[in-house]
């Protein structure tokens, strides 16, 4: 593997581009557009004002990364008391819903991949949050159009039955080896004790409205004027404790079947934005599930992944099996090999927004990997020119295709990666979908907004249905793409994946690229400029010197815009004995290990 000043001395002659990794530059979000695709900046905006560099560490028995520091070190507590990477992450992922609450939490969902290596086995967990079953396809049309999308964040109408804690149940009876109190006990004390507000949080408060918050949340992340929290402010959570006391000693059938349940489910009928229709039934009745996951072959490497409704690893086998006739090059971030990413990205893409959804719900996706198919969509790949936008392809479906997609994903997600003593990992993408979510707060937690991760218009302006239509017990679509990657020999050498909403495909593909094609380390993977195409514009990261390689890509043909795409990669990287970790410097992200 080449070292980090080996990579820079490969990228000589993109000097000006290079200079990017010093310095990320900020910018306002962009206004809505009316594209299926969400071409706006991060609604969970960046907020780091530092030289990006990026945090890793080296251990031999054990790593956890996750975007926060308490969070890490709950996880690895764990994992010194002889916990399995499920107990890890199921204790990393209660303290970030109490630290990092924009982002996830148990009023949300998530997707978990697991690493068996005593039994080879390789398991994936859906978590999706479920549409109410009094849900119906109109659910955000308003006299025949559709609403606003910010207007229909706020309230109860976006709320998805939650399913995260049912998720992390079902995995920690199949794979814990600690008792399921104990690792609430990390984010019971922080509660209760209190926490210093980071500068991402209170960058983000400030970034947000607080009318729009409900009652309880406007009274626990802003003070009596309306001001965010200030950095530093020692913030105790006395009513999720309470919550997290009952579901140690009660299990996740407190949350679903409980006096907890009552109160969610009156706080989403009786918001006083947009009113929901969720029930104590659809509480009661939501079921995690153990699903397949996918897999693909790029170079003679194993690329591992979540199915749908995910379609994050779907999407990523398309553009990597359309990727591999060609030569990306030896230098990392080559012009060459960023256009015939960008234009793979853009055909599956194309296929993702037509074909993907709840697999309960529609036909069956894994035609979209099929080889004669793929092989067809790759020749359609000019090595000089860019196609401008692609048309869905016509797989071997034998079904009437679905209408054009009209979804918009925001981004309030989160990624933690794992490597226990025994081999055993864990990649988590869990959510609650925008920054804040729903802005309802019960039980010391943030309800999600993933309904509006359905597409909002249920048929096309041809009356074709749409896929990702909402529909009563449907899963919403996800970008979330929780990755391993396992060597010709089928070793485990790499768990990664990423926060970033419809972008997230993106910045998992640059990790798989860049280490198999470009054999890039750890810390150069996580601090790579961004860039790809979700089937619009070329799109950039916003960079000193990114003018240079947006010029370069123009010459292509590509349409640019420069945008902050604030990626949360968090990744581990098996080197024999060495487990490397490694986090996105354009989070609050930390590695730690032994």
């Amino acid at each position: 593997m080449y070292g980090l000043s080996n990579i820079f001395i490969l990228m000589k002659h993109l000097k000006r581009f290079v200079c990017a990794l010093s310095l990320l530059i900020l910018t306002n979000a962009q206004p809505q557009t009316a594209s299926a695709i969400d071409t706006r900046a991060e609604p969970e905006a960046a907020s780091r004002h530092q030289l990006p560099v990026p945090k890793t560490t080296t251990a031999r028995q054990h790593m956890i990364v996750t975007a926060n520091p308490h969070a890490s070190r709950a996880g690895r507590d764990m994992l010194r008391l002889g916990g399995s990477a499920i107990d890890a992450a199921i204790a990393a992922q209660l303290v970030l819903n109490l630290v990092e609450p924009q982002s996830s939490g148990i009023g949300g969902g998530g997707f978990l991949l697991h690493w068996d290596q005593q039994q080879h086995r390789l398991s994936s967990f859906d978590g999706r949050e479920t549409a109410p079953h009094s849900a119906r396809p109109d659910r955000f049309m308003k006299n025949g159009q559709p609403m606003k999308f910010r207007q229909a964040v706020p309230g109860g109408l976006s709320v998805g039955t939650p399913g995260l804690l049912k998720m992390l149940e079902q995995a920690h009876k199949k794979q814990g080896r600690l008792p399921w109190g104990q690792l609430f006990q990390p984010a019971l004390q922080l509660a209760r004790k209190g926490f210093a507000v980071s500068p991402r949080l209170n960058a983000l408060l400030h970034k947000a409205d607080p009318k729009k918050f409900g009652a309880r949340a406007r009274a626990y992340f802003f003070n009596p004027q309306e001001k965010p929290w200030p950095v530093g402010h020692i913030l105790k959570n006395p009513a999720f404790a309470h919550s997290l006391e009952n579901i140690a000693r009660h299990g996740a059938d407190f949350f679903h079947d409980g006096p907890l349940a009552a109160k969610i489910t009156t706080a989403v009928q009786t918001s006083k934005r947009n009113k929901g229709d969720m029930t104590r039934t659809d509480l009661a009745t939501y079921r995690a599930i153990e699903r397949p996951p996918v897999c693909t072959s790029y170079r003679g490497f194993h690329i591992c992944g979540m199915g749908l409704p995910s379609s994050g690893m779907l999407t990523i086998a398309q553009i990597l099996k359309m990727l591999e006739p060609f030569d990306l090059g030896k230098i990392a971030l080559n012009p060459k090999a960023m256009h015939l990413s960008a234009e793979a990205s853009k055909l599956a893409y194309a296929d993702r927004n037509r074909y993907m959804a709840d697999p309960d719900f529609t036909p069956d996706a894994r035609p979209l990997l099929d080889p004669r198919y793929l092989a067809k969509r790759s020749l359609l790949i000019s090595p000089a020119k860019s196609m401008g936008k692609a048309q869905p392809g016509q797989p071997p479906f034998k079904i009437t295709p679905p209408g054009k997609d009209a979804t918009i994903e925001n981004n309030g997600t989160t990624h933690i990666s794992i490597i226990d003593q025994w081999g055993n990992a864990v990649s988590l993408t869990s959510s609650i979908e925008a920054a804040f979510g729903s802005h309802l707060m019960i039980g010391g937690f943030l309800l999600n907004n993933e309904l509006t991760d359905f597409s909002f218009r249920p048929t096309d302006k041809q009356g074709h249905p749409i896929a990702n239509r909402v529909e009563p017990g449907k899963r919403p679509r996800s970008s979330m793409s929780p990755t391993m990657v396992f060597d010709p020999k089928g070793r485990l050498i790499m768990v990664t994946g990423s926060p970033g909403g419809s972008r997230i495909i993106l910045y998992v593909l640059k990790t798989i690229i860049g280490h198999i094609d470009w054999h890039m380390n750890a810390a150069a993977l996580v601090q790579m400029p961004n860039w790809g195409s979700r089937n619009g514009p070329l799109e950039l990261e916003k960079k000193i010197g990114v003018e240079y390689i947006a010029q370069k890509m123009r010459a292509f043909g590509h349409k640019i815009r420069i945008t902050p795409m604030t990626s949360g990669v968090h990744l581990i990287i098996r080197n024999g004995t060495i487990l490397v970790g490694a986090a996105d410097p354009r989070r609050e992200g930390l590695p730690l290990g032994d």
